[in-house]
């Protein structure tokens, strides 16, 4: 496991720097936050539920207390400090809730360091949201497409108003499961066909394929802002199967099976937010090297799928949402 004691520590008294990320009050973006805040970030929490972010935010400031309390003399008093934490009110399956977090949060801090897109939903039975988008779709890949465009330009005033420190970043977490997308691609696909436990994994790795594309957009278009996706690993203790584990019959198969997998293959939550922490605070990632790269399970630079990597599919993945962000009305910072 990488060792997240490697990385820089900051005193947020003298070097103030901001991160968000969506969905980190459980699963791997709890233990994100936690590292983040140990390392003298600070750090807003969006998710939809104030009061689940909030318990969290309290048992993550006790865990914090905890490991300092492992730390040396020296580490705790001169070199370690703690950020802050906040909660940001989200809700992914509503376009105007994601622009109405970005007006917030503008309001809230004058720069961005770090947009970590970590909440997503996975393998769910096709529903459209209130934007005509499927459920997936939107949750993975068109609501962190529009937070991450809208909060562009705080991130570039970021890069502007301190180009002696990192770049500013943004992180997509990506899955193994955007490998689903084989041979066939398009933006246009509903893949909304019987049986759903099986073309719901079609949704999901097309949605995360997407997701992958973005970032290589973003990379090319706005070459002051290191973009990457993070593959975390196979993280098996996640709400994001309990769909699938409540379903008759179907339900208990799947939950044996991933017992099974989870044992040989699997990560744990904190394993897997490594991956995250490591690209997100590595001083050694640059955007003029690692620019629209992919990383997987400990940080290890990796290869996406063919598809995911096609530079004219990213591109007619940004044409598409391009176009279907501005038929329901909203635009997009060119």
């Amino acid at each position: 496991m990488f060792a997240t004691d490697s990385l820089p520590y900051l005193n947020p008294n003298q070097d103030r720097r901001v991160a968000l990320i969506t969905g980190g009050n459980s699963g791997v973006g709890y233990y994100t936050v936690l590292h983040l805040y140990l390392h003298g970030y600070i750090v807003y929490i969006a998710g939809r539920s104030r009061s689940r972010v909030l318990k969290s935010i309290r048992e993550l400031k006790q865990d914090a207390t905890a490991i300092r309390s492992t730390y040396t003399s020296q580490q705790s008093s001169s070199e370690r400090f703690l950020g802050d934490l906040f909660y940001l009110e989200i809700d992914l399956s509503s376009l105007a809730s994601v622009i109405a977090a970005v007006e917030n949060f503008k309001q809230l801090e004058s720069n961005l360091n770090i947009l970590i897109n970590n909440a997503g939903a996975m393998a769910l039975p096709y529903a459209l949201t209130q934007d005509g988008f499927d459920i997936q779709i939107q949750t993975n890949f068109i609501a962190p497409f529009v937070l991450s465009t809208k909060l562009l330009p705080l991130l570039e005033n970021t890069a502007d108003r301190f180009p002696s420190i990192d770049p500013p970043r943004i992180i997509y977490l990506s899955s193994v499961g955007h490998q689903l997308c084989l041979r066939y691609f398009n933006m246009n696909s509903t893949f909304n066909y019987k049986p759903n436990f099986v073309f719901t994994w079609l949704r999901y790795g097309l949605a995360k394929i997407a997701g992958i594309h973005f970032m290589k957009m973003l990379a090319l278009r706005n070459p002051k802002i290191l973009c990457m996706s993070v593959h975390p690993g196979f993280v098996m203790n996640t709400n994001l199967f309990s769909y699938w584990t409540r379903l008759p019959i179907i339900g208990i198969m799947f939950w044996c099976l991933f017992q099974i997998f989870g044992y040989f293959f699997g990560v744990s939550n904190e394993e897997g937010a490594n991956a995250i922490i490591k690209c997100s605070l590595d001083p050694t990632l640059t955007v003029e090297k690692d620019n629209g790269k992919y990383f997987a399970t400990g940080g290890k630079e990796s290869e996406p799928s063919k598809i995911a990597q096609n530079m004219d599919f990213a591109a007619r993945t940004w044409i598409w949402t391009i176009h279907q962000l501005s038929e329901r009305g909203i635009s997009i910072p060119s």
